[in-house]
């Protein structure tokens, strides 16, 4: 067995399986809740008992788990490198608790092995079983998301998962660790440079320095420099089935616009497609505490918002499908568009959502892009924030996703440094943000600062900042800095295609219509732009992305959701009793063939 690799504030896992039998991990930050009798009985009437023996495997690393397994007695180890030289128990559940994380509701690979250590008795529920559940009962809904959101987390946190082997310095590494981080993906970096353990893989592997990185999982998986698509696959994410590319709306980007859209289209019965080219949640899915977003007043971090806002896309048969990057759009008859992908793959809509966001500015400065990825960071999540709990850090910026980042930080770090180029921080800051950066005694806020030069040759070590009043510069010794610096639209390919704003953002509305290169599209139709809609008619805008939007994540969900009353207008849906717009119901004259009905949710 390996050494201990508990997290901070946990109770160190028993190495040997005799010790982890009689002991049970203790429950922390709700991510090992114990199901009550009620509960358990609730659950019991949808599932079947079954005995375990000593290891009895119930859920086996690398392959896909499609059952919800309960301990009814005697208790089950969670173990990785189950069999092997390297197998560490990472944790050990008794009567009452439930075996799963994230991704049991996806249908994602396991990354552990579940593991009876005595005997005794678990409840086996079917996930389609679970979901018929779900969908009546939203206390234990609430209970299983949450709890496997938290252990993703800890997954993350561990270094679980697969392995990543490369050099700080290879954008492909970089590449590989952003969308493993962005996607919630539990995994450990080996850095070639510096890590005497990347030497002796490559060594047993046969491979040589020049073939990194290397994506390795299990020891029976290799991967020599993967894309991104090769990877998700690997993983089991989500993407589209074979056969049938076309639907009534696609939707392109998955943050809170386009999972918004896709709840509102997928449950008024459009046949809806989402795509998304990194991962899920966009920018507000990497931020560590939404606290002003309606209905959430203790606040809500943006991965638990998404995951939610996904299972809820999926509960109306919305379909999502990522890493799926959009190359081109064009028009293929009167009534769809065809939008191509960089994997050579088309997909045929009759109405088209574009909700890209917009992604933070990279920071132009002598020293920063080698230590992008490794020292320097674009977002403030988890696995960021493990790497920074001796050393001080710099955000840098003034808007809400920096006052997030400088609050979540300081719960680790023992000193952020927040630098600010303006006056203050009411400018572009909320108010009960500016009141608890201010008041945070572990945070330093300097303004009028700015970066001139980031300073470290493997590992950031100081920043030189000047004071753009006087002129004066300073080294602050920091070990981590994060960027939030404004953002910039994903429409490099529309180009030509539709019209956008001097920034690159979408027109919409009568400013589109004015900037049309052909008007005679509107006047066939008989009808102007609508408020959301693009150069193109059928093509909407949402979100970041959108010329003049607001960047909150409010706004954007209101306006992905205003986005599929317009997409009913140009498809010529009318009013149906009983909803609050107009849209297409069963046995509605105006629903479209192609409308899939599904069963199963999570929550409502």
């Amino acid at each position: 067995m390996s050494g201990d690799r508990s997290l901070p504030g946990e109770e160190p896992v028993p190495e040997k399986a005799d010790e982890a039998a009689s002991w049970e991990t203790p429950d922390i930050y709700g991510a090992y809740p114990r199901l009550t009798e009620d509960q358990t009985a609730r659950l019991a009437e949808h599932g079947q008992r079954r005995n375990m023996a000593p290891d009895d495997v119930l859920i086996r690393e690398g392959e896909r788990c499609e059952t919800f397994f309960v301990v009814l007695s005697g208790t089950v180890a969670v173990v990785e490198d189950y069999g092997t030289p390297e197998e560490h128990v990472l944790r050990v559940h008794g009567p009452g608790r439930f075996i799963g994380e994230l991704g049991l509701l996806y249908g994602q690979v396991a990354f552990y092995t579940a593991v009876a250590r005595e005997p005794g008795e678990v409840l086996v529920v079917s996930l389609d079983q679970l979901r018929h559940l779900v969908s009546q009962d939203p206390t234990i809904g609430d209970i299983v998301l949450r709890a496997c959101l938290c252990r993703r987390a800890l997954l993350v946190g561990q270094g679980a998962g697969f392995r990543i082997i490369g050099s700080r310095y290879s954008p492909d590494t970089r590449r590989l660790r952003e969308f493993a981080v962005r996607n919630r993906l539990p995994h450990r970096w080996i850095d070639l440079e510096t890590d005497e353990e990347a030497e002796e893989l490559l060594r047993r592997f046969g491979v040589g320095p020049a073939e990194t990185p290397l994506v390795i999982w299990r020891d029976t998986t290799l991967l020599r420099n993967p894309s991104n698509a090769e990877l998700a696959r690997l993983i089991g994410l989500p993407s589209l089935p074979a056969g049938d590319r076309h639907g009534d709306v696609l939707i392109v980007g998955s943050g809170p616009a386009g999972l918004a859209a896709a709840v509102y289209a997928a449950s008024e019965g459009l046949s809806t497609t989402v795509v998304e080219a990194m991962a899920t949640g966009g920018q507000a899915g990497t931020s560590s505490r939404i606290e002003n977003l309606l209905g959430f007043p203790s606040g809500i971090s943006g991965a638990e918002l998404t995951e939610r806002a996904v299972l809820q896309a999926d509960k109306f048969g919305a379909r999502i499908s990522l890493p799926l990057e959009a190359t081109g759009l064009h028009p293929k008859d009167e009534d769809h568009y065809v939008m191509a992908f960089a994997d050579g793959s088309e997909i045929a809509a009759r109405a088209v959502v574009l909700a890209m966001g917009a992604r933070y500015r990279r920071l132009q400065v002598p020293g920063i892009e080698r230590l992008e990825g490794t020292s320097v960071h674009y977002s403030a999540t988890l696995y960021e924030a493990q790497q920074c709990r001796t050393d001080p850090v710099a955000v840098v910026g003034g808007g809400n996703s920096a006052g997030q980042a400088v609050l979540f930080l300081a719960g680790y770090a023992p000193k952020v440094h927040l630098l600010v180029r303006g006056a203050g921080l009411e400018a572009n800051m909320s108010r009960y943000l500016v009141d608890q950066v201010e008041r945070h005694p572990r945070v330093e806020v300097m303004l009028h600062t700015e970066v001139t030069e980031v300073i470290g040759r493997e590992v950031l070590e100081e920043l030189d900042v000047v004071d753009n009043r006087t002129g004066g510069h300073r080294r602050l010794a920091v070990r981590s800095l994060f960027v939030f610096t404004g953002a910039e639209p994903h429409t490099e390919w529309l180009a030509g295609i539709i019209a956008l704003d001097s920034r690159g953002f979408v027109l919409t509305g009568p400013e589109a219509q004015e900037a049309c290169a052909s008007p005679e599209v509107w006047h066939g139709r008989g009808r102007s732009s609508m408020t959301l809609e693009a150069s193109l008619p059928g093509v909407f805008a949402v979100g970041d992305v959108r010329s003049g939007s607001v960047k909150r994540v409010a706004s954007a969900a209101g306006e992905g959701a205003m986005a599929i009353h317009f997409v009913h207008r140009h498809l010529g849906h009318s009013a149906v009793p009983g909803t609050t717009g107009t849209s297409a119901v069963a046995g509605h004259s105006d629903v479209s063939p192609r409308i899939r009905h599904k069963e199963s949710a999570w929550l409502a």
